[in-house]
């Protein structure tokens, strides 16, 4: 907005040599006149900012595989409040793609380093799995909250990158409740077990405790 305010107030001589011009007509003059169509801004703590709070919802269904460990999501039901969006398809897009970064952190991106150099081993995508295609949710559905307007936000809008970054973590979750499931139906105590991130596909195999005659023919 400040950038916008200032590029108006650069461009008000190129408007006062026009008879309500269009947006295009007036773009063009100043252009003309060798007015700089460019402008930049960095927040600073001078600036009159204010905080304000981000609520979010999300569910997920999982379906774990305890013979190899593998993973499907399912679905994954998102609901953002992203004050007045100013673009719905963008925030979504916003949504999405924080969300599936997160899902990278939480199931798959383990990073392995040699124990007496500390160099980094898993250094490409051979070893290091960042999401693909296929590791997007099957059912992804994001919804955005109405009638919820930012008094402190630019248009009344809120930022919609880094939350669903943080609800990511609900893959996880959904994850261990279906191995305490798989592990209650093999007989095991019902018991807390530790469960680190991320749940690689060998990580979930180990943890599931799945019964060695499971795998005879």
């Amino acid at each position: 907005m400040l950038c916008c305010k200032e590029l108006l107030k650069r461009m008000e001589p190129a408007k006062q040599s026009l008879k309500n011009p269009t947006w295009q007509q007036w773009t063009q003059a100043a252009y003309e006149q060798n007015i700089d169509l460019c402008a930049t801004h960095m927040f600073t703590p001078k600036d009159d900012l204010k905080p304000y709070n981000i609520y979010g919802v999300t569910i997920a269904e999982v379906e774990v595989d305890l013979l190899t460990g593998q993973h499907q999501i399912l679905r994954v039901d998102i609901l953002e409040d992203a004050g007045e969006s100013l673009s719905p398809e963008v925030d979504i897009g916003q949504v999405e793609g924080a969300f599936v970064m997160g899902l990278g952190y939480w199931l798959m991106e383990y990073l392995t380093f040699d124990p007496e150099t500390g160099q980094l081993l898993t250094n490409r995508t051979w070893n290091y799995k960042p999401p693909g295609v296929k590791d997007i949710p099957i059912d992804f559905r994001i919804y955005l909250r109405k009638k919820a307007p930012n008094p402190f936000g630019v248009l009344r809008s809120k930022a919609t990158g880094e939350p669903p970054l943080c609800m990511s973590c609900v893959i996880l979750f959904a994850l261990r409740n279906a191995l305490s499931a798989a592990r209650q139906d093999a007989g095991k105590p019902d018991e807390w077990y530790p469960m680190n991130a991320p749940a690689t596909t060998e990580n979930i195999f180990l943890t599931s405790l799945t019964n060695i005659d499971l795998f005879s023919l």
